[in-house]
């Protein structure tokens, strides 16, 4: 690698919020040492595409506070093809850009670790999903954010659940993991949370639920990982509404509600210190890593890890959300 002068900043996959304080960390990082910071809009279908635009630091004032991403995203099937990898490295020579910042999820790293291998071209991840899922980090940019949206829906739904003695069924996003779930569901006091890593007991359920009926619980909230292996919120309470007929039944689905809104102060933070990492770390010859946040530190973990090896939830908070149902 010879010396840098020019660094891409991208945002793929699904959007969170904090990604835009990571592209304002990245962008001022890059101007502070003295870089130029080009802006690739859509993800890797904008670097297939040759969609850069310089940015300068009063490009990206006053977008700290705002959900989603200014350099938008988008998901590349191209991008997956050797053909595709080749047009957007021939996009970055042509434009004399050193090095790649990439923000996203599982899905962005993989890509990036095959392209930054094939072409021996340094890229450096940010962690930006709100599924907080990655392996090599204790969170993900966007998961602080939406787990208070859910916590703050949920305790409106609540609200209503006790004046009108309803059991709602509140489907979360994770579609693979359950991490949003389990801790909306303990910072809720939810009855009962079903997510993917843990096998659904729809008898037991059922069971617990008409106990809570016999004791006249004014509300009962059941929280649903969308990859629960009973299926979503709908279809879970179309198997249990049969046998709890004294229940007055309602889904809620939060949907992308999730996704958006203005990122909390712990999201703009990590985002910060991610964003001023990525681009240190490529000034120190770093290449094919994920800058992530462990224990209050930054950490640097390789793509090859971080997407071969899967997070697994604290088995401790599994513990207190049993104890916490009696």
């Amino acid at each position: 690698m010879g010396k840098l002068i020019c660094i891409g900043v991208l945002t793929s996959g699904g959007d969170s919020p904090g990604m835009n304080a990571a592209i304002r960390a990245v962008v001022r990082a890059g101007r502070y040492h003295g870089l130029d910071v080009q802006g690739i809009t859509s993800g890797y279908d904008g670097l297939i595409k040759g969609k850069f635009r310089r940015l300068m630091s009063r490009d990206v004032s006053g977008i700290i506070q705002k959900g989603g991403t200014i350099l938008k995203t988008a998901r590349s099937e191209e991008f997956r093809t050797p053909e595709g990898r080749k047009k957007a490295f021939s996009k970055l020579v042509k434009a004399k850009i050193d090095a790649l910042v990439v923000i996203g999820g599982d899905g962005s790293f993989k890509g990036a670790n095959i392209f930054g291998k094939e072409y021996e071209f340094p890229v450096i991840g940010i962690p930006g999903t709100i599924d907080n899922d990655l392996f090599g980090t204790d969170y993900t940019i966007g998961y602080d954010t939406a787990l208070n949206t859910v916590v703050q829906a949920i305790d409106k739904i609540r609200d209503t659940a006790s004046s009108h003695n309803r059991l709602f069924f509140v489907e979360v996003m994770g579609r693979d993991a359950g991490f949003i779930a389990l801790r909306g569901g303990i910072a809720t006091g939810a009855e009962a949370i079903l997510i993917p890593e843990v096998k659904t007991n729809l008898e037991q359920l059922k069971s617990y639920l008409e106990k809570d009926h016999k004791r006249k619980k004014s509300s009962n909230i059941i929280i649903v990982s969308e990859g629960d292996d009973a299926g979503g919120a709908y279809e879970i309470a179309n198997k249990v509404r049969k046998d709890l007929t004294n229940y007055d039944i309602r889904v809620t689905v939060l949907g992308h509600i999730q996704r958006g809104g203005s990122p909390s102060a712990f999201d703009r933070v990590m985002a910060s210190k991610l964003g001023v990492a990525a681009v240190e770390a490529l000034l120190e010859g770093r290449k094919n890593i994920m800058v992530g946040y462990m224990n209050r530190e930054v950490v640097y973990i390789p793509f090859s890890k971080t997407i071969k090896y899967h997070r697994h939830l604290d088995n401790s908070l599994l513990k207190i959300a049993d104890i916490l149902t009696i």
